[in-house]
């Protein structure tokens, strides 16, 4: 298990994220010790025994954060059949029957495909065609529901059907995943090696919202050697009453941890996804007609979604609510006003505009993944239509005083930090112009919202900081000029608690 030291870096260009701030005309040093910042200023003395590094100019800011990550799914995306270019149910079998040629003793677990926007649904039995006995699993690129064939039903313990499992029962069913395929892509480490690439990319800290995590796997994991970054658990509601009756309270340090492995929120994922047209919205979807439920549907009852937040609340636990249609969202705001709960809306991707403003009045943070922005602009304009105006809408979120967190949705999209801030700059991954440009934000606004709440570098701030060979506020002519600035940054160090995780100098 890694200690923590003490590191004075010298001749860094201090990057101003925090209100108010101005960079410092030249470069100062910085003094971590304990792994607490203890001194910011010029020409520092070292104390005895402190390790020195010299910055050479490069730009400093505070540790880049994910806010929403499942570690798990990420860990294991490199292994999967990728079908995220699939544009058709017939693209997809004819992949999985590529892959069956190549591999025929191998399940077939995909990930990727968006079929939200294909002209038809897809059946059991067209997969059954091109797969035989071979096991077959194609997780949806929003990770709310699976494409299996007849064998991979039977073998997770599933009814036969011919369509796809969604929402509640996918997820009950995932965590049975390794039974197929076992558990080798998630050693600790598989996570280790995850940790080390997020690391590359400046990233110091990770919430982990995956379903068959536990304080257990990560003392173990933690024991191993997957131990680079900080972690934050979250718990859902069929393992809430263990973490209660373990003592458990967001902020607490898991057992057989140290202090950068804790407990996190609670996650409720209250409705489902633009992609199977399950986020539950106040008007039908454009292609309602298709639909069982024309506007989507809340997972949970009003008073469930209640019960479980006071229930945390009580507990002292944070409580991390997945609401993505305006209908969620609003039901979400309602819930946490009445049971004075606190903790985040995660995506919130379709806001009512007065449902922001009580976002502000609540306290309650937006926990964002702009780059999902890229990847739903075109199905979102198709069915949600003159809605899309109130989708992503960072700034109005900024504006009004609501507290942003950003993050990836890992393996939804990439685990990128430069990715999201880029997108939440520019919002096109294309030629075409920015997609609601008027709900941007700022390179600084978005750097501030990826560093878990501490934009300022100065005394008692975290030791977590991350050196760039470039300067992240340098604009180019245009958004999407400054996209690709940010998102091709390079990072040099990175350091978590004064220790470098991550060194290319």
């Amino acid at each position: 298990m890694r200690t923590v030291t003490s590191h004075l870096i010298r001749n860094a260009r201090l990057v101003p994220l925090g209100p108010g701030e101005d960079a410092p005309d030249r470069p100062l040093d910085v003094l971590v010790e304990q792994g607490t910042v203890t001194a910011v200023g010029a020409a520092l003395d070292r104390p005895a025994g402190v390790e020195e590094s010299d910055a050479q100019g490069r730009w400093l800011i505070p540790g880049l954060w994910d806010q929403h990550v499942h570690l798990a799914q990420w860990t294991l995306a490199s292994q999967r059949l990728d079908l995220a270019a699939a544009r058709s149910p017939e693209d997809a079998t004819r992949a999985v029957a590529e892959r069956i040629a190549e591999w025929p003793d191998h399940p077939v677990i995909g990930w990727g495909h968006r079929s939200g926007g294909w002209d038809r649904d897809v059946t059991v039995s067209e997969l059954d065609a091109v797969s035989g006995d071979t096991p077959v699993v194609l997780i949806s690129g929003d990770g709310h529901h699976a494409w299996l064939n007849t064998t991979a039903l039977m073998h997770l313990a599933m009814p036969v059907r011919d369509s796809v499992v969604r929402e509640g029962e996918w997820f009950a069913a995932y965590a049975r995943l390794s039974t197929l395929v076992g558990d080798d892509g998630t050693s600790p480490e598989a996570y280790r090696r995850t940790l080390d690439h997020a690391a590359s990319m400046g990233v110091v800290g990770i919430v982990d919202f995956e379903f068959s995590g536990g304080a257990r796997e990560w003392a173990e994991r933690w024991a191993a050697g997957a131990d680079l970054l900080r972690i934050r658990m979250a718990t859902y509601a069929d393992t809430l009453e263990d973490v209660i009756a373990a003592g458990l309270r967001t902020g607490d340090t898991l057992p057989g941890c140290d202090g950068r492995a804790t407990m996190g929120p609670l996650k409720i994922i209250s409705d489902g996804s633009l992609n199977t047209r399950t986020a539950w919205c106040c008007q039908p979807y454009a292609d309602a007609h298709r639909l069982e439920y024309p506007c989507g549907q809340p997972n949970l009852s009003g008073d469930e979604l209640r019960t479980l937040l006071a229930r945390a609340h009580r507990s002292g636990l944070e409580v991390a609510t997945h609401a993505i249609g305006d209908a969620a969202v609003a039901e979400a705001l309602a819930s946490y006003a009445d049971t004075g709960a606190r903790g985040s809306i995660e995506h919130a991707q379709m806001v009512g505009r007065d449902d922001v403003r009580r976002m502000a009045e609540l306290g309650i943070r937006a926990s964002i993944q702009p780059a999902h922005l890229l990847d739903d602009r075109d199905l979102t304009e198709k069915i949600w239509g003159d809605r899309a105006e109130r989708c992503f809408a960072f700034r109005w979120m900024l504006d009004d005083g609501v507290e942003l967190a950003m993050g990836s949705d890992a393996p939804v999209s990439a685990l990128d930090p430069w990715l999201a801030i880029a997108a939440a700059v520019h919002r096109s991954a294309d030629d075409r112009e920015a997609w609601h440009g008027e709900q941007a934000l700022t390179a600084r606004e978005a750097l501030a919202a990826s560093v878990d709440g501490l934009p300022t570098v100065g005394a008692g701030s975290r030791g977590d900081l991350v050196l760039l060979d470039r300067d992240p506020l340098a604009a180019g002519e245009g958004t999407a000029a400054t996209g690709e600035l940010l998102r091709t940054m390079p990072v040099a160090t990175t350091f978590v608690g004064g220790v470098a995780v991550h060194d290319v100098r």
